[in-house]
């Protein structure tokens, strides 16, 4: 499901809302939650699921067509 089919339910769902407050409530649901994320937060939506951050370390990859050794970052991933 991407986010206009979300909209879209939700608006089925709340018909006496406008589309476009369902979308800009969404919005602010989406923008709390990767604030949050940016913080470092824990997310936890009961019955749901929980967004965590996961950080990687630096490695050596290997470019598969032709073997030659990579060098790649650390980085921080989003882990549902």
């Amino acid at each position: 499901m991407v986010k206009s089919e979300l909209v879209r339910a939700l608006n089925e769902k709340l018909p006496e809302l406008q589309i476009r407050d369902v979308e800009l409530a969404l919005n602010c649901i989406v923008g709390q939650m990767v604030n949050a994320l940016v913080k470092g937060d824990r997310i936890e939506i009961r019955g749901f699921g929980s967004f965590d951050l996961h950080r990687r370390p630096p490695r050596l990859a290997r470019n598969p067509k032709t073997g030659a050794a990579v060098n790649l970052p650390a980085k921080v991933v989003t882990h549902f």
